[in-house]
């Protein structure tokens, strides 16, 4: 997984704000990709600008070792996937994919190739991509936004491409998607709880709804049936039985007045 991650470049052509370039190194971490390469950015120094530097956030070895050319081919040299993220319909250039989809061919080039690399290519906030340098990749890739408002901010459009990068990647490879705490197996308390607990809790709960004056056992109509449908729907856990359990011996012990009795 860490090799084809390492294969993955995502490219600023002239960025402008500090800003968005430390946001850009922070999204492609969190990601788990590293390479960050900047076109002729207006800053010489911007990956020391101290708001590149704060909004890097913990990434600030990606903004580091970020690399800086001076032209989009530089950059793209060693490249054998490009798609070119752009919010605008064009007449000509490379065949259109949504970023989906370019996830999905970026994720069997990586995969098909051993050393064979793709890269995200994103313009400037103002005005994009040029023409010419859409020309220079071999997809034009689209982020279907509102139609009616489609402008992301350039570091908020990476990290939607690193995301959708990162689910290709481990889903092709069968990588757990939920954070590893999430993924143990649960405990005592959250296992299914078993048939024998459930029926034991559904004859207390009769106990108790009888105790409260709630059930009438002379006339119990369709209440318990309707009761052990309603339970038996949420799947409860040992900890739920527990729980309710405790509940139908307060009510019973209510019931009898003595709750709240001093011995």
């Amino acid at each position: 997984m860490t090799q084809a991650f390492s294969r993955v470049r995502f490219i600023m052509v002239n960025p402008s704000h500090p800003g968005n370039v430390g946001s850009a190194a922070r999204a492609i971490k969190t990601m788990g990709f590293s390479e960050l390469v900047l076109v002729g950015p207006k800053f010489a120094d911007v990956t020391t600008q101290p708001e590149a530097v704060a909004l890097a956030s913990g990434a600030l070895d990606v903004l580091e070792n970020a690399h800086i050319h001076d032209t989009l081919e530089e950059a793209l040299a060693p490249v054998t996937l490009a798609f070119a993220l752009t919010a605008r319909v064009r007449d000509l250039g490379p065949p259109p994919c949504d970023i989906r989809q370019a996830a999905d061919l970026a994720r069997a080039h990586l995969t098909d190739t051993t050393e064979g690399s793709t890269a995200i290519v994103l313009g400037t906030e103002r005005a994009g991509l040029t023409n010419e340098q859409i020309g220079l990749c071999h997809r034009i890739c689209h982020i279907p936004a509102n139609p009616e408002y489609s402008s992301l901010n350039v570091a908020q459009a990476l990290q939607l491409a690193a995301w959708e990068l990162r689910y290709a990647l481990l889903v092709d490879q069968g990588a757990p998607l939920l954070p590893a705490s999430t993924a143990q197996e649960p405990a005592r308390g959250a296992q299914p709880a078993s048939g024998e607990a459930v029926q034991a809790f559904l004859a207390h709960w009769e106990e108790a709804l009888v105790g409260v004056q709630f059930l009438d056992p002379a006339h119990p109509k369709k209440l318990m049936p309707r009761m052990r449908h309603l339970f038996s729907r949420v799947a409860l856990t040992r900890d739920e039985v527990d729980m309710l359990r405790g509940v139908c011996t307060a009510m019973l012990a209510t019931a009898r007045g003595e709750r709240g009795t001093k011995k």
